[in-house]
């Protein structure tokens, strides 16, 4: 039998990348690395707080019901590891299409080690 789920707080407003020029500043300013089914862009926030995710999903991953999935996935693996994360980032989690075969572990592992791989988490 699967776990309950958590209570569903989703992803508060204040933590999440919304505007164009945030996206284009952490693409052009920040630092990227892939691995597995996302694709990481970050940059140290100059406001201290919490870290923000912005979120990006092509149409090439697949259609709409896909996409908002990826979407999901990636929020919520976010939300649940945000406290890991040291610091103020600005993140952009990009999904690659494999992320479309993947389950829920999959993608928190992934995440997890892109953060590794980052130098974001120890």
């Amino acid at each position: 039998m699967s776990t309950p789920p958590e209570s569903s707080q989703g992803l508060p407003v204040g933590r999440r990348i919304k505007y164009n020029w945030d996206f284009t500043r952490i693409k052009t300013a920040g630092r990227r690395n892939t691995l597995g089914c996302l694709m990481l862009n970050w940059l140290a926030s100059k406001q201290s707080g919490p870290s923000r995710l912005g979120v990006v999903v092509s149409r090439r991953v697949g259609n709409a019901v896909v996409r908002n999935r990826a979407k999901r996935l990636m929020r919520e693996v976010f939300r649940r590891n945000q406290a890991k994360i040291p610091g103020a980032f600005d993140l952009v989690l990009i999904a690659r299409s494999s992320i479309q075969r993947r389950s829920y572990a999959a993608v928190e592992r992934d995440f997890m080690d892109v953060l590794r791989h980052a130098r974001i988490l120890g």
